[in-house]
């Protein structure tokens, strides 16, 4: 045998040793000695204070379970103003408006475009029916200093609304 096993089986002896008590007659009696005393009082639950109750009475308030709508006797907005859901998205509708800058105009024959830059760097030129922004922005006009557009916006009320906006030359 090698002398670190012989260690090792040293000292798994006194360790098994230790486990093994002579103590056992003296606990037990200390445990049957508690279960003995009497049980000591028991202090009483505190005291459940009422809580008021609220009592809501809404008369001519609108329900705090329904959304934010128009009721339905309401005037509803026939203009039937809505965007186009099957139109076919443009590159520059991906970004928001205010990400986007103008850099400059080009004149040509066939009209007026604007160089709209990306946040990428990336340099689009539009014209005016073109879309910008996240917000169904139709370029309406195109000036040397400013490209105008018409967004289509939610109401908040579960319609539309036009909101005009421009995107000035970065200079």
């Amino acid at each position: 045998m090698t002398p670190s096993r012989a260690f090792i089986a040293a000292v798994m002896l006194f360790g098994l040793h230790g486990c093994g008590s002579t103590n056992l007659p003296e606990l037990e009696k200390y445990a049957e000695a508690i279960r003995a005393r009497p049980p000591g009082p028991i202090e009483p639950l505190p005291e459940i204070e009422p809580v008021e109750t609220f009592a809501y009475s809404p008369q001519d308030r609108r329900s705090p379970f329904e959304h934010l709508k128009e009721q339905d006797d309401a005037p509803r907005d026939s203009s039937g103003l809505a965007p186009d859901p099957l139109r076919r998205k443009e590159e520059l509708e991906r970004y928001p408006l205010d990400s986007l800058r103008m850099v400059g105009t080009l004149r040509r024959e066939d009209g007026h475009w604007a160089l709209i830059q990306t946040k990428d760097g990336i340099l689009h030129r539009v014209g005016v029916g073109n879309y910008l922004g996240q917000n169904n922005g139709q370029i309406t006009l195109i000036t040397e200093d400013e490209v105008q557009l018409t967004e289509i916006v939610s109401d908040r009320m579960g319609g539309w609304r036009e909101r005009q906006a421009a995107i000035g030359l970065d200079q």
